[in-house]
C-alpha cells in the first residue's frame, strides 16, 4: 500500500517551507545585508531545494484526503 500523503498536505508542506526559508534568508541569509549572507544563504537555498523536490515527488498529488478514517473502531 503506497503511504504517500495527499495534495492538501503537501501544499501545507510547500506553504510551511516557504514561510521558515523566508525566515531564514532574512535572518541569516542573502537577505541580512551581513558578509555571512552570500554562504549562509546559499547553503540555505540548496537545503530548501532539496527538501521542496522530497515534498513535490513524496506527494500524491491526485488524492485530496486521506484513505484511513480518523477514528478506527475496535473489532
Amino acid at each position: 500500500m503506497d503511504e504517500r500523503p495527499g495534495c492538501l498536505s503537501g501544499l501545507l508542506k510547500l506553504t510551511l517551507l516557504n514561510w521558515i526559508f523566508d525566515w531564514l534568508q532574512r535572518t541569516f541569509g542573502l537577505k541580512s545585508g551581513s558578509c555571512l549572507g552570500c554562504g549562509c544563504g546559499l547553503v540555505l537555498f540548496v537545503i530548501f531545494i532539496i527538501l521542496a523536490l522530497s515534498i513535490i515527488f513524496g506527494t500524491d498529488w491526485f488524492r485530496l484526503v486521506m484513505e484511513q478514517p480518523l477514528v478506527q473502531t475496535m473489532i
